[in-house]
């Protein structure tokens, strides 16, 4: 496992896809997963995506909770919290996001689209109908 400055250390277990690892298809994962070797196809999770140095993911469509790349990532990306784009990464395609990083010297075509957090709906200070209404007017 190699080491890097932005990597997450959370005490949640991290899977690895190794270096000589060529995976082609639909990936889903509910945990954090590393990918080091090539990746093709489309990837649905609800965890945290690493793209490492020399791995290459082309997808069509990749929807992460965070995506942390420092190799290649060609495809249009959705994270639900953040995308961090590190030293030497190179990312090509549309991004969407809460939060976004982009380190000196990574190689970044397309748009970004910054997404915000919906507001929480506080349901126990208020009253019943000031509720309703408010979700009716949601629903139009």
């Amino acid at each position: 496992m190699a080491k890097h400055e932005g990597r997450r250390k959370d005490s949640e277990a991290t899977v690895f896809f190794g270096s000589k690892t060529n995976f082609n298809g639909h990936l889903r994962f509910k945990e954090n997963l590393c990918i080091q070797g090539k990746f093709t196809g489309t990837i649905e999770a609800s965890g945290a995506l690493i793209v490492d140095r020399g791995a290459v993911v082309e997808a069509d469509h990749i929807s992460v909770t965070s995506l942390t790349v420092f190799g290649t990532v060609i495809g249009a990306v959705h994270a639900i919290d953040k995308i961090d784009m590190m030293s030497g990464a190179e990312v090509r395609g549309d991004m969407t996001s809460v939060r976004l990083r982009i380190a000196d010297g990574v190689l970044f075509e397309g748009e970004c689209c910054m997404t915000s957090v919906e507001k929480e709906v506080e349901i126990f200070s208020r009253p019943t109908e000031e509720i309703k209404a408010e979700l009716q007017r949601l629903n139009d």
